[in-house]
């Protein structure tokens, strides 16, 4: 694609920020670990939590481990080091730091859109993952204070539906953790987004382990262990292989903006070869421990696995009252997803706060209050999904109940995510010249930044190709 403006009359989908030729975020991360904690903290979600698990125990344990860390080689890490480099070459917001790349090698203009779709994928997912973390919110209390001892199965799926089918209750969680969010993101990304993941990051990794050590004393540790683990490739299959490429991607938030723009805070020295490795490493190192826990502590407590909200809101709640000191251990799971949540949500809603700014020249604290109005009544829409403004429709043959909720789903993480990545993959394997690139992320050895090179322009976006024309796959 040729360009055939000058970089000050380009436009796009959001039209020209200020700054869009030049740098214009000034503010850095304090030093290379805090980059890890922040971009580990936003990687880390709920999927880890309620997906995760569920896949490794379903396709064969071990046998999707190997395969999941092939496609972390494989896709993860090179995307995530070409997100990071992008983001401190731009030094601006998705849209600024695409728009302003392309002009430097008289590009196509419009590869800002790409920007555009990563900042509109962060925004919508901060919308249901709100509501979510509401939920969480509630069940921290209700954990705490013992809503939960004595209950049946069918007693904890009771109080699970009044919650969600109350608009009330939920508007009330789900405000709260609204508004802890902005608060935390209008103080800026020293004050407030740094202060956030030194403190919250370290901790949620400290009720990781703690939990791990829980695990370990239950009667189910051994069971989950060889559940897990144990590889069985009779039960992997080609849906494993398809599911092990989607949550490659999906877990580390690539195709969000999250990455472009936490890289854009990276300084000059950052090594961000090093930065991606330990973050895919505290990711998956996560995952694995999460899902040791939730088998170790469904085991221990006589119930059968499930996936997604079942398993966190209703399987486990009932599981942790079947076994000793289960009501603290429940409360400070509850009380981690929380967290995870927390840290997700200032990640995600940070690149549509910096182009706010470099758009309509907002200050911080005015483009929080912007993207939390907003992003609030979306929420609410979404909220609404599960009582009042339910709708069903049907999805490569699968009845989705839930309206707006399913909808942004499907249009984020089956959409929005695996383009985002084809395109950013072609932006940095094809558009930006190799020289900046390999200076950019400091590969010392021609065949390391050979082996990235051609994996973001041939094997990444032939993989998430694979992914996208797989859907029916996917959810038969």
């Amino acid at each position: 694609m040729k360009r055939t403006a000058t970089p000050s009359s380009q436009s796009g989908l959001f039209g020209t920020p200020p700054a869009a030729a030049r740098h214009s975020v000034l503010a850095h991360w304090s030093s290379p670990r805090v980059l890890v904690l922040a971009a580990a903290g936003a990687a880390i979600g709920f999927n880890n939590f309620w997906q995760f698990p569920h896949l490794l125990g379903s396709y064969g344990g071990g046998a999707f481990l190997i395969v999941y860390l092939g496609c972390l080689a494989l896709i993860g890490v090179p995307l995530l080091m070409a997100e990071l480099m992008l983001g401190r070459l731009g030094r601006a917001s998705p849209v600024g730091t695409l728009r302003h790349l392309a002009g430097l090698v008289r590009s196509d203009p419009n590869w800002a859109m790409v920007g555009a779709m990563g900042v509109i994928a962060g925004f919508l997912i901060f919308t249901y993952l709100s509501v979510i973390a509401g939920w969480t919110f509630a069940y921290t209390l209700r954990a705490l204070v013992g809503a939960f001892a004595g209950l049946t199965a069918d007693g904890i799926g009771s109080q699970f539906a009044q919650l969600v089918k109350d608009p009330e209750k939920q508007l009330f969680w789900y405000t709260l953790f609204v508004g802890a969010t902005l608060l935390a993101a209008a103080r800026g990304l020293r004050a407030g987004v740094e202060i956030a993941v030194r403190l919250v990051v370290p901790l949620l990794l400290i009720l990781l382990g703690a939990l791990l050590v829980y695990a370990a004393t239950t009667g189910g540790i051994g069971r989950a262990l060889a559940q897990l683990f144990v590889p069985d490739f009779t039960r992997l299959g080609s849906a494993g292989i398809l599911n092990a490429m989607t949550h490659a991607l999906f877990t580390l938030g690539l195709g969000t903006g999250v990455m472009l723009m936490y890289g854009a805070y990276a300084t000059a020295h950052t090594p961000l070869a090093r930065v991606s490795l330990r973050v895919v490493a505290l990711d998956t190192l996560t995952g694995l421990a999460a899902a040791v826990i939730i088998f170790s502590v469904l085991y221990a407590g006589g119930v059968e696995p499930v996936a997604g909200a079942a398993l966190v809101f209703q399987a486990l709640p009932l599981a942790f009252d079947h076994i000793p000191l289960g009501g603290v251990a429940g409360t400070a799971f509850f009380l981690l997803l929380t967290l995870v949540a927390w840290v997700s949500a200032l990640a995600f809603i940070e690149p549509a706060l910096v182009w706010l700014g470099e758009r309509y020249g907002l200050s911080r604290r005015r483009a929080a209050l912007v993207c939390g109005v907003a992003g609030w009544l979306l929420g609410v829409v979404v909220m609404l999904s599960f009582n009042a403004w339910a709708f069903s429709f049907k999805f490569f043959g699968v009845v989705k109940k839930l309206g707006m909720f399913d909808v942004l789903q499907i249009l984020t993480a089956h959409l929005l995510l695996p383009l985002g990545g084809i395109l950013l993959a072609l932006f940095a394997g094809w558009v930006v010249r190799p020289a900046t690139s390999r200076e950019a992320l400091g590969l010392r050895s021609p065949c390391s930044f050979d082996a990235w090179l051609w994996s973001v322009r041939v094997v990444i976006p032939l993989l998430l190709v694979i992914v996208m024309l797989s859907l029916s796959d996917l959810f038969a």
